[in-house]
């Protein structure tokens, strides 16, 4: 991941955009990293792993409860969809 100050990725945006095809590029200001410019292929990809992940932890937090589970076939059933 390259580094670029935030004066230079305003001068060189056209530029940034297209480098950011290739790989994240991260815009500093006064030294320290203030954004990350990414291609919208990436960005959908990383916001589809996020999602994934959540429902990973929605099912181990389910898993946790102690209250009896209710039956697959009950559940189709009150949804409408048996």
């Amino acid at each position: 991941m390259s580094t670029i100050s935030l004066s230079d990725a305003r001068r060189d945006l056209p530029t940034l955009i297209n480098q950011a095809q290739d790989g994240a590029i991260t815009i500093s200001r006064h030294g320290a990293p203030a954004a990350v410019l990414i291609s919208p292929s990436r960005y959908e990809e990383l916001m589809t792993s996020l999602e994934d992940l959540e429902d990973l932890r929605a099912i181990d937090e389910a898993m946790k409860d102690p209250a009896p589970n209710i039956p697959w076939e009950q559940v189709k059933q009150e949804l409408g969809l048996a």
